[in-house]
């Protein structure tokens, strides 16, 4: 047995040396860009933390925050508030690396810690009426939450362009068929920001003949050797892709013998586009079932999704008013025609409305739609062009961060539209939607949305539905104010605008 184990060592350092090696096979250093990268939030997280409890105290003192409390009962509350504020974010495994990078998990795992934090500490203030509580949960709380979540954000730029350059991703040896390990190979490898490498794979040994790479990355060996071969190259995880290609039994030994090097092991499923906070996993005996939940387009939820779209599109618009009011004076002394421009789009469960915009195009532009037809730099139902002749030069600035979308907020506001949503389509592109795409039109369309961050009149018409579906399916509240937040970074650049 003892011979057979060499021989597959022996046989992997081969192939992790030879011809086949692929970017990302190593071993790892003793300070791994994990650790590293959990040490930076810590770091940060404390800070922040701190500097917020130093802020409150100091506005406290000076009368801004109503107490009678001295200087030296402040700090000392202060101080339990961030030791026990930065304890929860580490209980809360708030730096849980399947966490960091992507997605709005990692916030929400903030957010989370410190509602709990400060709601305790209201509960405690409301039954002993500590006046010094309830002062520190009315400022502490937004200022300490809101410093965590921007040096979250920051660190997560750095750990996304870290990923971008191909660094700074978790090693994985995929353990399946060799149909499935390709497909797991092809999905990390194309999305960079996925925080995975494929460094080797093991398949079933009758799949081995010929070909000695799935994807372009090594064969390893077959799936008994597995642990074996993790040994070896010293991978961060394993990934077993598909229930079929080994034995429950298998999969628990492998676990098993993994266990003590802790290297991670995930099971694939084949669920497309369902997001994690869908899927839930239940144990009965001898079996784990995985239950998807169906997607919510009513109830108390999308009601709070309604509410956070009117009050922030009346925010919005009271703050943009003077740019709203500079826009249209310009549109209008730059060509003749109204400033605003009114086109019918179909919004949810098919109802049509007029979609505003500031006119950035010359008058009677749609007439000469035919005309262009052969020119259009669209796919599918969208017709666009990179150099539209009818766009207004003013109109190109526009276009290009977004500003003529703005009137859009009174569609918002006349709750027709959604801050985050589906793109708005036009009746021309309803009419040759395939069925599943109508499940677009099950919740409003949005001023932003997936489409905007992810590439606006880049993307081709496939990559816009699944977006769009996506969306629909997998919507929350916190993806929303992701999206929000990655949209203003995404109009700055102004890139795939026209």
């Amino acid at each position: 047995m003892s011979g057979i184990v060499t021989d597959v060592v022996s046989d992997v350092r081969g192939r992790l040396l030879g011809a086949h090696t692929v970017p990302g096979a190593h071993v790892r250093s003793p300070i791994s860009w994990i650790a590293l990268h959990r040490r930076r939030i810590a770091v940060t997280d404390s800070a922040a933390v701190v500097l917020a409890m130093l802020v409150t105290v100091l506005l406290a003192h000076y009368g801004v925050v109503g107490t009678t409390t001295s200087l030296e009962v402040l700090s000392a509350f202060a101080g339990v508030i961030a030791t026990a504020w930065i304890v929860g974010l580490s209980l809360m495994r708030t730096r849980d690396v399947r966490v960091l990078g992507r997605g709005p998990a990692e916030y929400q795992r903030v957010f989370l810690a410190s509602w709990w934090l400060f709601a305790s500490i209201a509960v405690v203030s409301y039954v002993t009426t500590l006046e010094t509580s309830r002062g520190f949960v009315l400022v502490a709380f937004p200022l300490g939450l809101g410093a965590v979540l921007v040096s979250r954000l920051a660190l997560r730029g750095s750990l996304r362009k870290a990923r971008a350059a191909g660094v700074a991703a978790r090693s994985v040896v995929a353990v399946g068929r060799r149909e499935q390990v390709s497909r797991l190979v092809h999905d990390f490898h194309d999305d960079p920001m996925s925080g995975y490498r494929v460094i080797g794979v093991c398949i079933p040994g009758a799949e081995q003949a010929g070909d000695s790479t799935v994807a372009g990355v090594p064969v390893l060996g077959d799936l008994e050797s597995a642990a074996s071969v993790v040994g070896v190259t010293d991978t961060d995880c394993v990934a077993v892709a598909g229930s079929d290609a080994m034995t429950a039994d298998a999969v628990k030994r492998l676990g098993w013998a993994l266990e003590p090097a802790g290297v991670d092991m995930m099971l694939t499923t084949e669920l497309m586009d369902v997001a994690g906070p869908r899927i839930m996993v239940t144990p009965t005996e001898g079996m784990s079932l995985v239950h998807v939940d169906a997607p919510r387009f009513s109830g108390p939820r999308y009601v709070l999704k309604s509410t956070i779209d009117w009050f922030g599109a009346l925010a919005i618009t009271v703050v943009l008013a003077p740019v709203m009011i500079g826009i249209a004076a310009a549109v209008a002394m730059t060509s003749r025609g109204p400033v605003l421009y009114r086109q019918e789009r179909v919004g949810r469960n098919g109802d049509t409305f007029g979609m505003l915009k500031f006119r950035s195009m010359r008058t009677g532009a749609d007439a000469e739609v035919a005309e262009l037809a052969a020119e259009n730099d669209g796919s599918g139902p969208l017709f666009k062009m990179r150099d539209d002749p009818r766009v207004t030069r003013l109109g190109k600035v526009l276009r290009r961060y977004s500003l003529d979308e703005l009137p859009q907020l009174f569609n918002v506001l006349r709750g027709q539209m959604s801050l985050v949503g589906p793109r708005p389509p036009l009746p021309v592109e309803v009419s040759a939607y395939e069925d599943h795409v109508h499940r677009r039109l099950l919740v409003k369309p949005g001023l932003t949305g997936l489409w905007q961050v992810g590439g606006r009149s880049d993307l081709s018409w496939d990559a816009s539905v699944r977006l769009d579906v996506y969306y629909v399916e997998n919507w929350t509240i916190f993806l929303d104010l992701m999206l929000i937040a990655k949209t203003a970074r995404a109009i700055v650049s102004g890139s795939g605008a026209y």
